[in-house]
């Protein structure tokens, strides 16, 4: 029987793979925005992706930033981010990765990221034991917010950009640190193996948090999350050890 959690690390280090040989290389760009980039690697980097896991799993749906695939009907649906960090890689930081995450309805069963600069794997089952490259891991221990670290997300349009400088200004000088990392994926992970004790981003897609979401829960941690009516196909995201008290007037 083909094992979901083998197929999906398998497709991430491989597609991982592929955006590393190519880091460095100016790459091609399909679209430029104000706030954000689409690169020809994304769609090579998800074909890849979509091959790998609906070769296994050919009855499956597929859920990506690249767009859709698969038996559509199917309750299996693998949500994929080819290249969470885009802009990141674009120009030539090494703060990227490539997430998958399977569901069946709206339960996620596993979550994979994949670091491909630092060679690093975060793997979850659901009930299982979240880890890092094979070790198991855990949320901070830290309870006090002056002794932490947040990422907080400035997502693509003005509004939602608006919305994450009054969270930079609540937290700033209550906590000994705030990020700005530019990977979604990667900030959950942070989060799910101690690095960050918080993640805090006011819209970004399910392809971004998915694998992360069952990270976090596993590792100990919480994990809200709400739709943004104005954006049905956001989210609001909020993630922590669930040790701090982030509730500040």
């Amino acid at each position: 029987m083909t094992d979901p959690l083998t197929i999906s690390i398998a497709a991430a280090r491989e597609a991982g793979a592929l955006l590393r040989a190519n880091f460095g290389v100016a790459p091609e760009v399909n679209e430029f925005h104000d706030h954000d980039i689409k690169l020809e690697l994304d769609v090579r980097t998800q074909a890849l992706i979509t091959e790998r896991l609906l070769g296994a799993f050919p009855d499956h749906a597929l859920y990506g930033e690249e767009g859709i695939a698969g038996n559509q009907a199917s309750e299996w649906q693998w949500i994929v981010d080819p290249l969470d960090g885009t802009v990141n890689y674009f120009y030539g930081l090494p703060h990227f990765c490539v997430s998958i995450a399977l569901r069946r309805g709206d339960d996620i069963q596993l979550g994979v990221i994949y670091d491909p600069m630092r060679d690093e794997l975060w793997a979850a089952t659901k009930g299982g034991t979240p880890t890092l490259n094979g070790k198991p891991i855990t949320v901070s221990p830290r309870t006090e917010l002056k002794d932490a670290v947040l990422s907080i997300g400035f997502a693509k349009s003005k509004t939602t950009i608006a919305a994450g400088l009054p969270l930079v200004e609540k937290f700033v000088s209550r906590v000994r640190k705030i990020r700005l990392m530019g990977s979604a994926a990667l900030d959950l992970a942070y989060v799910a193996c101690g690095r960050l004790d918080a993640y805090i981003e006011s819209s970004v897609s399910l392809w971004d948090v998915a694998a992360g979401k069952l990270l976090v829960e596993t590792a100990g941690g919480r994990y809200e999350m709400q739709s943004r009516e104005d954006h049905p196909d956001k989210v609001s995201v909020r993630a922590s050890s669930g040790r701090l008290n982030l509730d500040l007037a």
